[in-house]
């Protein structure tokens, strides 16, 4: 049923509970998962001046380590739990709006599912902006499985 599942992820808690999902799914489908970080050049063009954000676009991130570094982590945090479950998992870090880069990687690499966290955020300002995972839904046919996170008591 699945061959090839989409891990969207930021490395934060909510992206992390949704790892564990995609891995457990991959393992009894026998698929392979893809771990999607998305450097959203928005977020960051705020901060930064347009040479910049130009050598980000083109994947070169040059002296800024720390965005590397939180895109090796998030991807490689997927990778490490898929290894202990045998699992092959390609990492890829990305550069654009996230929900588009999402489902135009689903669309141009096969994937059968998205599994993604929810964002948490509500009210107003989730009115407003969205969130990546509502906007994922409605830009691919793809099933997007959302995982919730859930505090322990």
């Amino acid at each position: 049923m699945y061959d090839h599942i989409l891990i969207p992820t930021d490395g934060s808690d909510t992206a992390n509970a949704a790892v564990d999902h995609a891995v457990d799914l991959a393992a009894k489908y026998g698929a392979e998962l893809h771990a999607l970080y998305v450097v959203d050049v928005d977020a960051v063009n705020f901060g930064l001046g347009t040479e910049q954000v130009d050598r980000i676009r083109q994947g070169n991130f040059g002296e800024m380590t720390e965005l590397k570094e939180d895109a090796d982590d998030a991807t490689g945090a997927v990778a490490s739990a898929a290894a202990d479950h045998g699992v092959e998992v390609h990492e890829e870090v990305r550069v654009g709006t996230p929900h588009d880069v999402i489902a135009g990687y689903a669309d141009s690499n096969d994937i059968d599912l998205v599994v993604m966290g929810s964002h948490g955020r509500s009210g107003v300002r989730r009115a407003l902006l969205g969130s990546v995972t509502e906007r994922v839904l409605r830009s691919t046919h793809v099933p997007v499985l959302v995982v919730d996170e859930h505090e322990e008591d």
